[in-house]
């Protein structure tokens, strides 16, 4: 935390001049240009959630934010947009000649230098030098809400702590928020009684000379409180597991609908089962993070800053032994997982991952699961499938019991194909081991899972490698682990007819190579999924293909092989400059 002095500096007003040379609109443009600006300039103080202007309106002037956060919104009221202080709003308009294309209202209490459409044309478009600036800074506009740019957004500065009642240490939560983010930047901790009674330019410069800011609010409706929520790019309300959930008392405006909120569950160790589910729909949509002690601080942190580190672990039967050699390399290498996610049996491998177990944990489970026994061994009347999945389903309620996926400590998804609608179902909340028995069902080798009318497959059938889903979420870096790397799925006999009994008994014997049914079923419902998986590839900042041909897909027993495999190649592609790529720079 940053230990300095409250001393206000000058305010702009008493120095227009240097106010206005300073903005990226006039820096380096001439003397007389700036001199006839400032005589015409008028000063606007906008408090929080305050219009500044609606879409459709004319584009009677320019606005210069001196302090504070404008937003611009769609018609739909989505914030599309953030002016912050030394920026621009409203010369598009003027330039073009056009209303205004978006609503714009105050994020924060900001203070605004207004000109009229009078004087922008009279002091700006009359000069060459000031319409090149124009252009340029138009142009950067431009790029900067591209598509391909604006789908990463940008990560919060302000973050306002708020505790649901007064039995919360939200000091001591918002401490030891300010000493992760120290890992990251300059920081300081602003508190009611050390802002009370500053101005707007106040706050602006506390946020301008630090990377973050940590606002401190109480339990309740007042007026500091609300000052808050207005000030903070994020919103962090903190409430404890156990308790009852209600409604956030300092949420009761229409501001907070706003502002971006992610839920914060205290839990007093373990945690509570079932917490995700009373405490969400007092915040619909936002996320929730699970705090069990000050070791969960930094992973919280690096998701609300975007630079959380995401695993996609593939499907691939067997093969997906790997993915554990893979884990322990990148745990051994000091690469935090914060989030992780996967199709089929990348799923479940992920599954335990997000249930926070040791490599210990992880080697011993799984390979009591599936080395000790074989999962696919129930085998049933061929109705629906070769195997009932009894086996399967047990496996997974003893391993990782009834918990709910959004009760998991780390974020969580795996993924299924929906058959009724033809779509890719991801799931993030709900009982973990139904979803996870979807995400396994190989079509022909187990049975589909039933729900809500519904009927779910393998999620490797339609989407082996969903780095999608988790570059969607924008929280940062994604390492994708592809183990379904295509097998030389071939035959050594030509033959259009199965053989008869006696005679496949015989080829056996003589070792010729024809793939049984399982196998055949197996890769059938891995094949359409080839053209996402090759797109996702391209979606990794990471990418690692461990060498696993020579391993089958239903080969359990290469189990310690397999993780050895993963482990080496992980190892490798760190060594080789893999680290670089998942370490974004501070701001």
């Amino acid at each position: 935390m940053d230990e300095q002095d409250d001393r206000t500096q000058i305010d702009p007003r008493a120095n227009p001049w240097a106010m206005l040379a300073s903005l990226p609109l006039f820096s380096g443009l001439p003397k007389e240009i700036i001199d006839a600006a400032v005589a015409e300039l008028e000063w606007i103080t906008l408090p929080g959630d305050s219009l500044l202007f609606e879409a459709g309106e004319p584009a009677d002037s320019v606005y210069f934010v001196v302090s504070g956060c404008l937003g611009a919104f769609s018609a739909g009221g989505k914030l599309v947009g953030r002016i912050a202080a030394g920026e621009s709003v409203g010369e598009m308009g003027l330039i073009v000649a056009r209303p205004r294309a978006a609503t714009v209202r105050a994020l924060r209490d900001s203070d605004l230098a207004r000109l009229s459409s009078g004087t922008f044309e009279r002091v700006l478009l009359s000069h060459p030098a000031a319409i090149l600036r124009l252009a340029r800074l138009s142009v950067e506009r431009l790029l900067e809400n591209a598509p391909a740019r604006s789908s990463a957004p940008a990560a919060p500065r302000t973050i306002t702590v708020i505790p649901y009642d007064s039995t919360i240490d939200v000091a001591g939560l918002a401490a030891n928020l300010v000493k992760a983010l120290t890992q990251l930047g300059r920081v300081d901790l602003v508190g009611s009684t050390r802002a009370g009674g500053h101005s707007s330019q106040w706050f602006h410069e506390v946020e301008s000379r630090n990377n973050f800011v940590v606002y401190v609010a109480g339990p309740g409706d007042t007026a500091w409180n609300q000052l808050c929520v207005r000030q903070a790019d994020v919103l962090v309300l903190a409430a404890r597991a156990r308790d009852e959930a209600g409604p956030w008392s300092c949420l009761n405006r229409d501001a907070h609908a706003r502002q971006r909120a992610e839920l914060l569950l205290l839990h007093e160790g373990a945690i509570v089962n079932g917490a995700s589910a009373r405490w969400r729909p007092t915040l619909p949509g936002a996320p929730c993070h699970h705090l069990r002690g000050p070791a969960d601080m930094p992973r919280i942190v690096r998701l609300m800053t975007h630079r959380a580190v995401g695993l996609v672990l593939s499907g691939g039967g067997a093969r997906g032994f790997a993915h554990l050699g893979v884990v322990r390399a990148l745990r051994e290498n000091g690469v935090p997982i914060d989030m992780i996610g996967g199709s089929s049996m990348g799923g479940i491998l992920a599954a335990g991952v997000a249930a926070d177990w040791t490599n210990e944990e992880l080697f011993e489970r799984f390979r009591r699961s599936f080395v000790e026994t074989n999962p696919l061994s129930d085998f049933t009347w061929p109705l629906v499938s070769l195997v009932s999945g009894r086996k399967v389903g047990q496996l997974l309620r003893r391993e990782l019991g009834d918990i709910d996926i959004e009760d998991l400590p780390l974020p969580f998804f795996c993924v299924s194909s929906n058959l009724t609608s033809g779509r890719v179902a991801v799931h993030q909340q709900g009982p973990l081991w139904r979803w996870l028995r979807a995400s396994v069902a190989i079509p022909g080798v187990l049975p589909p899972v039933f729900h809500g009318g519904e009927v779910f497959v393998d999620g490797g059938t339609m989407n082996n490698l969903p780095v999608d889903v988790m570059r969607a979420m924008n929280r940062g870096p994604v390492i994708g682990v592809d183990v379904a790397t295509d097998p030389t799925f071939t035959s050594d006999i030509d033959a259009t007819e199965a053989p008869p009994l006696w005679n496949l008994f015989r080829r056996q014997r003589g070792r010729r190579k024809r793939p049984n049914i399982l196998q055949i079923l197996w890769r059938s419902g891995m094949v359409n999924s080839t053209t996402s998986r090759q797109e996702n590839r391209g979606q990794c900042d990471l990418l690692l293909m461990p060498p696993l041909e020579s391993l089958d897909l239903l080969d359990w027993k290469s189990f310690a092989r397999a993780i050895e495999i993963g482990y080496r190649h992980a190892c490798e592609r760190l060594d080789a400059g893999g680290l670089d790529l998942l370490n974004p720079p501070h701001p």
